[in-house]
């Protein structure tokens, strides 16, 4: 299992392709208000995080995701229950 440092900087490299505004990443930056992500762009990088880490994300959970830092959580309590 990744540490939540890997886990931070693979998700930095997949939000970057999908930052088209180029807006400064941090923790808490919000994947909807700060990135002003539709639910197309949600999906597809729901998808190719789901890719990375080899996990699954319920629509559930996806949902409740708001940051980077409660994606970042997500993907290491999914990981640990593989």
């Amino acid at each position: 299992m990744i540490d939540r440092d890997d886990i931070a900087t693979k998700i930095d490299a997949l939000i970057e392709p999908f930052n088209k505004k180029g807006v400064a990443v941090t923790a808490a930056t919000r994947f909807a208000q700060d990135l002003e992500w539709d639910s197309l762009t949600v999906m597809d990088f729901v998808a190719s995080v789901e890719d990375e880490f080899d996990i699954l994300i319920s629509m559930n959970r996806a949902a409740e995701i708001e940051t980077v830092e409660q994606l970042i959580d997500a993907v290491g309590q999914l990981q640990g229950e593989r």
